[in-house]
């Protein structure tokens, strides 16, 4: 997990959602925030404008932070609902893949990753994308997602199995 610069980490560390602490977090994880949100948004500019509506909210609804864990565990919940609001919001637009003719097994692959992960519940995608995405822990996961630590540890474990089962499939085929 990247750390946050040392002038932003004895705010964050103190629990309290002030302007500060909330600019020291988002600096020190401004891009594993995009990247997240983007996965999750299903695009860059959904990503962005998630980002942009969880730091907004999270600077108007300061008060409400309860100090039960880090700012920065509550900012990933901001970003993680944002994205997901974008997400659903967006309307669904179907794009055929081109067909150029080469025969690519890389990009191929890389596409049965995409859909394997795609297909894989809301909570185990989530999960996977602050894991792998945002590299965090699986206490800063139960945090954002609202869960406990134990159902981030069987949540990724299932989204684990289900894509070497998906992606075994694929080889097979």
């Amino acid at each position: 997990m990247t750390e946050l610069p040392s002038s932003g980490l004895a705010a964050a560390r103190r629990r309290e959602a002030t302007p500060a602490t909330i600019e020291a977090a988002y600096r020190a994880r401004a891009t594993e925030f995009l990247r997240v949100a983007t996965a999750i948004a299903g695009s860059s500019e959904g990503g962005r404008d998630a980002v942009q509506e969880a730091l907004a909210r999270a600077f108007a609804r300061r008060g409400t932070f309860r100090g039960s864990g880090p700012v920065e565990a509550w900012l990933w919940r901001a970003v993680v609902n944002a994205a997901r609001n974008v997400r659903d919001r967006s309307p669904r637009v179907a794009e055929a893949p081109a067909d150029t003719g080469a025969h690519d097994p890389v990009d191929e692959r890389r596409d049965a990753v995409r859909e394997a992960v795609a297909a894989l519940p809301e909570r185990q995608r989530h999960a996977l994308f602050l894991r792998y995405y945002a590299d965090l822990d699986y206490a800063a996961i139960a945090e954002a997602l609202g869960v406990r630590r134990g159902t981030v540890s069987a949540t990724l474990n299932q989204a684990h199995a289900a894509l070497r089962a998906a992606l075994d499939e694929e080889v097979l085929a």
